[in-house]
């Protein structure tokens, strides 16, 4: 009995096995079929059943609707008679005098060629009349883009046409909006020069073929989102008044868009473009963007006009992109993105307010190009913080050395070092998160179990960064945004590292102050001018100024008129060049003048304090090398006359009763100053003040600093001396 109950158990044990098994294979072959062959759930299309659809049109949205979606339109040449009648009956019916009737095709299989002119209302693009089917808002659009095309075509035809009478050109206008949504063409599709008043929705649509949409117009929003095309997609001369959206759109195809206008947003977010893309001559009233797309092949911009921002982030070119002669008038965001080959921004003109936003931009200097103009594409670089950005600066730094464009380099140089000065001066005066107390932390802006989280944390594992706050979450994004540039993250420092930590921001500072840390040598010339201006007029003062009584020692009226307009003269062309090349000009006057002023000031105000009492009250103090009056060189010149009598016959006051005698002060500040003059003037070596020797070899000192800081800049700026520097 056990033996035949385990038998039967067996048995229905296999006969459900089998039941299972066979019920998953029906299933996975429907699923299959479905998937393979989606048509099978869409009916053809005949003539009663899109008379019967005529006949009762849907409401969607407060619209009236046609609806032709989920069905298979045969338009091929064979089903000729079909055809006829299906553009006919279309077209009569969206040309009613009613309610503007939309036309949807959604999720349907058009096979063989559809053509829009056929199926829209056909209305004159130049001349006066216009249909009385459009109601006043329609025909006020319709006009306005009328007039608009016929200021843009009036030059070209009539080239073509020398008797100046402009034809009727025809246009095709749908009322009601086109919905195209996951629609398959099998066959070419043509819209071109079509005017969708209502817009059009063509999402998910797939274009087996080529398509033209050129010179359409959509005074709606468009959308191509997540379509399709296989072959070349043509929208030459097209204008989008609101939005167009081709975000995820596939182009294996040509994209041409040359010559078209975005007045609204357009979006081609993470949109594949696998042959050319040409937006050359293309107008962009609003945002542009390209975030995450990826260019196979060449994308050309030239020309284009982009009025709001661009938006590149995390785009990818494995070919050539070029933007040249594009217009830019808000920045550009380049953030995160990838470059393989090379990227030309060469002529092309960047408003007060539009940069380049590279941070985080990828390419090896090696393979890829940032192309642009000498001298202005460096300029236009921007970066904001150094933090993640070094290899990106140091490829830059290479790319336009690599292309010999010297100037440029040095420009990305400065930026590097601006951004590390402002790293360094955060980390000396910034709350550090490492150190604060809760109380401090509350202060800047944490609330207080923020302040308590960021106290645990730090006993964990000191902060690296400041993204730690967010990586760690231990603050919301608003909170870091509103606190992160007063705050830093470093470990402690103690006395001795603050002060040297100190001392090395005042020389970074003064090297981007006075010379753009050596990649500008007309601002450094700027600042040689001013200070050598100014200590020769000092010198002048102190040599020519002794005394009021009892027998006045004063210069005459004339020489003091032409020293004064000689000293503004050479401040007025030094400070001119300190304002065409300095970032900050007032900033670098500022320093330039507590460099040469204070104290030159306060030694003269102690000479005429105290009086001069001393032999040789008539004789300069400065003597001047009688042998040769030639251009030399004295960088191992000392200010001061040598002690041994050989130099007594050698050396001879200077004479204040010549007619050019203030070029001598002038000349011993430039030899103090640059190191070059056209005479070697230094000072005498007896009966001298030590107040003026102090002045003299103060200004001496400055300029061993100063040949110092011109040489260096030279070597950056000359591109011979460059390369024998850095290679």
């Amino acid at each position: 009995m056990q033996t035949g109950t385990w038998r039967q158990e067996g048995l229905r044990l296999c006969l459900l096995l089998v039941l299972l098994v066979g019920l998953w294979v029906s299933g996975s072959s429907r699923v299959w079929a479905a998937s393979g062959d989606n048509s099978s759930s869409r009916l053809p299309l005949t003539l009663e059943l899109l008379q019967e659809r005529l006949r009762s049109p849907l409401t969607v949205e407060g619209s009236a609707v046609l609806d032709l979606s989920h069905l298979i339109v045969d338009l091929r040449p064979e089903n000729a008679d079909f055809r006829d009648q299906f553009y006919r009956l279309v077209q009569a019916s969206l040309q009613q005098p009613s309610q503007p009737l939309g036309l949807d095709i959604s999720d349907s299989i058009i096979q063989g060629e559809l053509l829009g002119q056929k199926l829209g209302l056909r209305a004159p693009l130049y001349g006066e009349s216009l249909s009385a089917l459009f109601s006043e808002s329609e025909a006020a659009q319709l006009d306005r883009d009328r007039q608009r095309q016929q200021q843009l075509s009036r030059l070209s035809q009539a080239l073509f046409n020398p008797s100046g009478i402009l034809p009727q050109m025809p246009l095709t206008v749908f009322r009601g909006r086109l919905r195209l949504q996951k629609t398959q063409f099998l066959g070419r599709v043509d819209f071109g020069n079509t005017f969708f008043l209502s817009g059009l929705d063509a999402t998910g649509a797939r274009f087996a073929q080529d398509g033209d949409w050129s010179q359409i117009r959509s005074s709606k929003a468009a959308t191509f989102a997540e379509s399709t095309f296989v072959e070349d997609a043509n929208f030459r001369g097209s204008v989008f008044f609101e939005a167009a959206n081709f975000s995820q759109v596939a182009f294996r195809g040509e994209a041409l868009f040359q010559a078209s206008e975005f007045q609204g947003t357009a979006s081609f977010q993470h949109s594949n473009f696998e042959e050319l893309a040409n937006f050359s001559r293309t107008l962009w009233s609003d945002e542009a963007d390209f975030a995450q797309v990826r260019w196979q092949q060449k994308a050309t911009f030239e020309t284009a006009a982009f009025q709001k921002q661009l938006n590149l982030m995390e785009a990818l070119w494995l070919s050539t992109g070029t933007f040249r002669q594009a217009t830019f008038a808000l920045p550009v965001n380049l953030r995160g993105a990838s470059l393989r080959s090379q990227l030309d921004f060469s002529d092309t003109r960047f408003g007060a307010e539009a940069y380049l936003n590279v941070a985080g931009l990828q390419f090896d200097p090696n393979s890829a190009r940032l192309l642009g103009d000498p001298g202005r594409i460096g300029q236009a670089l921007s970066v904001p913080t150094l933090a993640g950005n070094e290899i990106l600066l140091r490829n830059l730094v290479r790319n336009f050395r690599q292309l010999e464009q010297i100037g440029d380099a040095n420009q990305v140089q400065y930026l590097t070092e601006s951004l590390r000065l402002r790293s360094l001066l955060q980390r000396l005066f910034n709350l550090n998160l490492n150190t604060a107390s809760q109380e401090r932390l509350r202060i800047v802006g944490f609330s207080a179990e923020q302040a308590t989280a960021v106290v645990a944390a730090r006993q964990v594992q000191p902060f690296r960064n400041l993204t730690d706050l967010i990586i760690r979450d231990l603050v919301d994004l608003d909170t870091y945004i509103d606190v992160r540039d007063r705050i830093a993250a470093s470990p402690p420092l103690n006395l001795g590292n603050r002060i040297l930590l100190a001392l090395r921001v005042m020389g970074m500072a003064l090297l981007l102050v006075l010379s753009h840390f050596g990649s500008s040598f007309w601002l450094i010339l700027g600042v040689g001018l001013v200070a050598m201006a100014y200590f020769g007029l000092v010198f002048w003062i102190v040599d020519r100024f002794r005394r009021l009584h009892p027998q006045p020692i004063m210069p005459p009226q004339a020489e003091i008129i032409t020293m004064l307009g000689i000293f503004a003269g050479i401040e007025f062309a030094g400070g001119l060049a300190i304002l065409r090349s300095s970032e900050m000009p007032l900033l670098t006057l500022g320093v330039v003048t507590l460099l040469v002023v204070p104290i030159p000031l306060t030694l003269m105000g102690i000479l005429y304090r105290r009086g001069r009492y001393h032999d040789l009250m008539n004789v300069s103090y400065f003597v001047e090398d009688g042998s040769l009056r030639q251009l030399r060189l004295l960088i191992a010149r000392l200010p001061i006359m040598p002690k041994f009598p050989f130099y007594r016959d050698r050396y001879t006051p200077i004479l204040w009763d010549r007619r050019w005698g203030w070029i001598n002060y002038f000349d011993l500040s430039l030899n103090n100053w640059f190191k070059f003059g056209f005479n070697d003037i230094r000072l005498r070596d007896e009966h001298l003040p030590g107040l003026i020797s102090s002045l003299v070899w103060y200004q001496w000192g400055l300029g061993l600093l100063y040949i110092a800081l011109l040489l260096w800049t030279l070597s950056r700026t000359i591109p011979g001396l460059n390369l024998f520097i850095y290679f």
